[in-house]
């Protein structure tokens, strides 16, 4: 009957192979009828028969204890299901954990129960291991000293540690679920989400923000400097980020603190350095004239400041512009008392070539200090004569071609048919400033290009190079006096040259624009209206 009823085509295989232990019990007999055989190698027996043979209650290859079985069969008439996990023993003696399922059934109207038993040993190893590595997890994290934060890929905070809470001023448990934005000072957040894409797309093991200074957020928006490591995990498909985070106001401090101290050595070793005898007088002597400036400047606090802020500059670009070519001067008025014969004339000739080029550029130096001092003092007027532009860019083209690095062009546009009314020594003055400034920062073999239109009551020149360009942060401050851009610090110069060309046209009633990029070169151009003059 009930065999008849397992070797129907579907049951039976599904029977046979089944890699847990099956068995159908008589309800009314409590003997099983059919054990598979994988059930029979679990329990220890040799074969189903004797499973079925030894299958009463203190059999050995029973799988209830005394009593288990009424005590199912009770719990059965309350539900159609009974399921529980608990040691079974094995003939030989040993035992393990297993997982009982009991289900009833009807067959012809005889009652049978279908038990399952499930091998867990290996799912409660697991499931031990599993705590074990949570608890030690649990204890590094937790107790960790350092802010340890977790991150899904959206930037979601789903895990903070209490060290990580107390440094950012946050209750026990408040991070959760807030972004990690929260975290970042409002100054570089957009930076801060383009970082978190790339890390996205290209997760790896590494320090955030190397070389450069990192801060973090407190809840109550004050900032602190910050290290940052990054690492990843995924579970499943998802990745999720942990953030270490340390506070270095301590070590920032002390950098500081070391920063100062190596100032205040080198302040010592420059007011150590050997003062040479000419050029320094001249260096004395226009420090002099800043000094007496001073007493005129304090009468206003704000003046006061700007004084300081000026004196400051001016030491810093003095102090290194003076330096190279004096010590030219002086490096070859030695060598030339060595060269006594006939025969080095052309040594002595190169040394005294070199020192008539560094004091050229020392007196080009001193003339732009003066050109300053005579600008602010409203000593410079505009002189207002009718001239032909185009015959003034011509003559300084040609004049500057001697200054010219190899390959290095100027070519010239000019639509100027009619003369204007200006001050033409002060246009001359601003076009070499800046076709100079163009020569200076661009590369040999660059063209820089002169334009020029003139209309009834409009003149406007531009000139454009492609040289190393200025930064968008540097062109806010490029007019102000002794400003030098980042880029431009191994280039010779006092930071004067624009701050004058601005008042030269401010002179003369006009307007100077620039628009630059880095490494893509600069364009300015001066634009001077006529309206106020009747000649025109």
């Amino acid at each position: 009957m009930i065999k008849d009823f397992l070797s129907a085509a579907l049951i039976n295989p599904l029977f046979e192979r089944a890699k847990h232990f099956i068995g159908l019990l008589d309800r009314e007999t409590d003997q099983f009828i059919q054990v598979n055989p994988a059930g029979s190698d679990l329990f220890g027996c040799r074969d189903i028969a004797e499973f079925l043979q030894e299958s009463g209650h203190n059999a050995s290859c029973n799988p209830f204890g005394p009593g288990k079985l009424a005590q199912i069969k009770t719990a059965l008439e309350q539900t159609s299901h009974y399921s529980e996990e608990r040691e079974f023993p094995r003939k030989s003696g040993a035992s393990f954990w297993g997982k009982l399922e009991v289900d009833p059934f009807e067959v012809n109207g005889r009652r049978y129960l279908l038990v399952q038993i499930t091998d867990i040993n290996h799912a409660r190893s697991v499931e031990r291991r599993l705590e074990q590595s949570s608890r030690q997890y649990e204890a590094v994290f937790t107790n960790a000293t350092i802010g340890i934060v977790v991150c899904d890929k959206r930037g979601i905070m789903v895990s903070a540690n209490q060290f990580a809470h107390n440094q950012f001023g946050y209750s026990p448990g408040e991070l959760q679920g807030k972004s990690i934005d929260a975290l970042v000072p409002y100054t570089v957040l957009h930076r801060h989400e383009e970082l978190r894409e790339s890390f996205n797309a290209n997760p790896q093991v590494r320090a955030m923000g190397h070389g450069r200074d990192l801060y973090a957020k407190r809840k109550d928006d004050s900032v602190f400097p910050a290290e940052v490591s990054l690492s990843y995990f995924y579970q499943g498909s998802d990745l999720y980020v942990v953030s270490y985070i340390l506070d270095i106001t301590f070590k920032k401090e002390a950098e500081r603190a070391l920063i100062e101290q190596r100032n205040k050595i080198a302040q010592l070793n420059i007011e150590l350095e050997q003062k040479v005898a000419d050029r320094t007088h001249a260096l004395m002597a226009t420090l002099h004239q800043l000094e007496e400036s001073k007493d005129e400047l304090t009468k206003a606090l704000a003046a006061e400041r700007e004084l300081g802020e000026l004196k400051s500059r001016f030491v810093s670009m003095a102090s290194h512009e003076f330096r190279t070519p004096l010590s030219a001067v002086l490096t070859s008025a030695s060598l030339i008392e060595k060269y006594i014969t006939t025969e080095q004339q052309d040594k002595r000739q190169k040394h005294i070539q070199r020192i008539k080029s560094s004091v050229n550029h020392l007196n080009d130096i001193l003339e732009e200090f003066l050109s300053v001092g005579r600008l602010e003092e409203g000593r410079v007027e505009a002189n207002w004569t009718t001239f032909d532009v185009t015959a003034l860019i011509s003559d300084v083209v040609t004049d500057m071609q001697g200054m010219l690095k190899p390959g290095q062009t100027i070519k010239t546009t000019l639509d100027c048919p009619r003369s204007v009314r200006l001050d033409k020594s002060l246009l001359r003055k601003i076009v070499i400033n800046l076709l100079s400034n163009a020569i200076k920062y661009s590369g040999e073999d660059m063209r820089i290009e002169v334009t020029g239109r003139c209309s009834g009551t409009t003149t406007q020149l531009s000139i454009r190079d492609r040289g190393i360009g200025i930064s968008e942060d540097d062109q806010k401050h490029l007019f102000e006096r002794f400003f030098r851009a980042k880029n431009a610090t191994n280039f010779q110069g006092t930071g004067l040259g624009l701050h004058i060309v601005a008042k030269y046209v401010e002179l003369l009633n006009g307007t100077i624009e620039l628009s630059s990029e880095l490494n893509e070169g600069t364009l300015v151009t001066l634009t001077f209206h006529h309206e106020n003059h009747p000649a025109h």
